[in-house]
């Protein structure tokens, strides 16, 4: 399992924020303990973390129409800023 974080911009976090429920959907057959972050000064930089078990599904998956449909709807600025995976040893 791959430890990830992603971070990039949005139009509006709170608009992003409303679709956590939609996003933690869309990549349960892929990712566990999906959490959503937020820089609490404001501006519109955020980060998801998830742990992968399926990486491969999951970058499949967010190359689907339906996947860019709910990153619209969620007002993602594409490209992300940074992907982290966890250190190893």
């Amino acid at each position: 399992m791959a430890r990830m974080v992603v971070t990039h911009a949005v139009k509006d976090v709170d608009q992003w924020l409303a679709c956590r429920a939609r996003t933690v959907e869309a990549f349960a057959p892929y990712a566990t303990d999906i959490f959503f972050f937020t820089i609490p000064e404001g501006g519109n930089n955020v980060a998801i973390a998830l742990n992968v078990h399926d990486m491969e599904g999951m970058m499949a998956a967010t190359q689907t129409p339906e996947h860019q449909a709910m990153v619209e709807e969620a007002g993602v600025i594409h490209p992300p800023h940074a992907m982290y995976f966890e250190a190893a040893g």
